[in-house]
């Protein structure tokens, strides 16, 4: 008989993925679906941009730490067997042939096809002589007083250049000895990246960039001085640094503290034009403190995010895009307001599958929470929100009607700080209890508890979800989430609030399972049970959505 194998141990490195290759595979994919023929242009112009602000946090956070592991001599493998110096030279190789194909796929296909469309975004020495003439007329009336040169010499030292800023690096030919001076100006963050040029005679929409702009006119902010060479560049700083909590009074102060190094963390990344002046490169790396392995050359304008943010929004080109998507909202909900949307979750449990099924049920159940008279109180835990929250108006127009409104704002959301603590007092303001977050932990659930008078005396209602309480990504990600009534879940739900508001040790608690306590040995007792079940010949099996 043959020897049966000896099963292999379960750490063994080759059974796993270094993360930071995963995510690049990843990302990979994100711009495949860019060069996909079958995708309609905006949509792959869209995942351009979106491959570009993945890799502006994949830098700030994952290379900066890796250099930071290798700074500190730290040789130990991750899972995968590889330690941080490892990591580095496969993850730096990956990234660079990402960044080329990233911008193959943009002047081979994505600018060509926009160009058949309608959409020409102008090289500035492409336009005609009337495009320049009002060109010209714009800088001078919009763009020049708002640009500072800032000279670099013995009197006047290298400024702090500001994290992910475009710039424009300066040569002047030397008014004496052989070496050029050198100057930087900020592309300014308050204009349209793209210049929109009048109407033209074919119909088309035609755009010039502003850096395009700026350097065909920056011999008007060097009077009297002959310009060598004008070159964009743009810097990406590390951006991680860790929340000391264990001995912090206020973690909103400590966050706010990590927030401001992040204006002076380390050069990790050196964008540039392929062609940039070789001295204008030294002097650069020299002042920057950047190595040539955290040097970037980019052929075509740097950081593609403008195509989301500017050209995707612009209108007349839905043919463009995928067609529109109208999510449903569940028939027991569709026209109930009031008692009546209330009496829907009481006949039973509500599950929402976002986003076929839309958000706006959610949203809904807060604002009747806030404005019906029978609602005593509303907690509520939040990770990310939108911009213009719907949610918090919902929050704070319940506090403003005199009910007791509780929220977990969690502001270690990472690059979501800011906008978190801005939300947060905005909601203290309006007269809500706001709780910043756990130290040691991050909150990441997501569950509303609404408590309510009824005839038959206090009801508690629920709402849990996967996704967070954003109504702009809840038309995007795929989440799941529950409206329910029954006492158990909100038992569950006011016990848990309780341990996160108040000194209330981790509950054990009927329904719900919770990280760090419980979660893990709750996962590993159903795997367990499956096993079992299948050893014994009963049905068995396990479904699962990972993230």
């Amino acid at each position: 008989m043959p020897q049966q194998q000896k099963p292999q141990p379960l750490k063994e490195p080759k059974r796993f993925v270094n993360r930071e290759l995963s995510w690049l595979a990843f990302n990979h994919r994100v711009l495949m679906e860019a060069a996909n023929p079958a995708n309609p242009v905006f949509e792959r112009m869209k995942f351009l941009s979106i491959v570009s602000s993945n890799l502006d946090e994949f830098f700030m956070i994952r290379i900066a730490g890796l250099r930071e592991l290798c700074n500190a001599d730290i040789k130990q493998p991750d899972e995968a067997g590889l330690t941080p110096k490892q990591q580095l030279n496969r993850v730096i190789p990956r990234v660079q042939r990402m960044i080329q194909e990233q911008y193959q796929v943009l002047h081979e296909h994505v600018l060509p096809d926009l160009r058949a469309c309608g959409v020409c975004i102008h090289a500035y020495s492409d336009l005609d002589a009337a495009q320049a003439e009002w060109a010209h007329r714009y800088f001078l009336r919009e763009v020049y007083p708002v640009l500072t040169p800032m000279a670099v010499d013995a009197n006047r030292p290298f400024p702090h250049i500001l994290n992910r800023s475009l710039n424009l690096g300066v040569l002047l030919h030397p008014k004496q000895g052989d070496a050029p001076d050198f100057a930087t100006v900020q592309v300014p963050s308050g204009l349209p990246r793209l210049i929109l040029l009048p109407g033209s005679a074919s119909g088309a929409m035609g755009f010039v960039p502003l850096e395009e702009m700026i350097a065909r006119h920056i011999h008007l902010l060097f009077v009297g001085r002959r310009v060598h060479s004008c070159t964009p560049y743009r810097i990406t700083r590390a951006a991680d640094f860790p929340v000391d909590e264990e001995d912090a009074v206020s973690i909103l102060t400590e966050v706010e503290k990590s927030i401001k190094k992040r204006k002076w963390g380390a050069v990790i990344r050196l964008e540039i034009a392929h062609d940039a002046d070789e001295a204008l490169l030294r002097m650069l790396r020299r002042k920057l403190k950047a190595t040539r392995g955290e040097l970037y050359a980019i052929r075509g304008p740097i950081n593609l995010d403008f195509l989301l943010k500017q050209v995707y929004g612009c209108e007349g080109f839905s043919a463009q895009k995928y067609e529109g998507f109208q999510p449903r909202v569940p028939s027991v909900l569709r026209d109930a307001e009031g008692d009546a949307f209330f009496d829907a979750i009481n006949r039973g449990d509500i599950l929402l599958h976002h986003p076929y099924d839309s958000f706006e049920p959610v949203l809904r159940f807060l604002r009747e929470a806030a404005r019906d008279p029978s609602v005593l109180a509303i907690k509520q835990t939040l990770y990310r929100v939108s911009g213009h929250s719907p949610v918090v108006r919902a929050l704070a127009d319940a506090a403003d009607a005199g009910k007791q409104v509780t929220v977990l704002l969690e502001i270690k959301a990472r690059f979501d700080e800011e906008n978190n603590i801005h939300w947060g007092r905005q909601l203290e303001r309006a007269g809500c209890h706001v709780v910043y977050g756990l130290p040691g932990l991050k909150t990441h659930s997501k569950m509303t508890l609404v408590v309510r008078r009824e005839e038959q005396g206090i009801r508690r209602y629920v709402h849990l979800s996967t996704g967070n309480y954003n109504d702009i990504t809840a038309s995007i990600y795929t989440d799941i989430g529950l409206l329910t009534a029954r006492p158990e879940y909100g038992e569950d739900a006011t016990a848990f609030f309780n341990m996160l508001t108040g000194y209330s040790e981790a509950p054990g608690l009927r329904r719900l399972i919770y990280a760090p306590n419980h979660l893990r040995a709750a996962l590993i007792g159903r795997i367990r049970r499956e096993e079992e079940h299948a050893l014994a010949g009963r049905p068995s099996g396990i479904a699962a959505k990972l993230n």
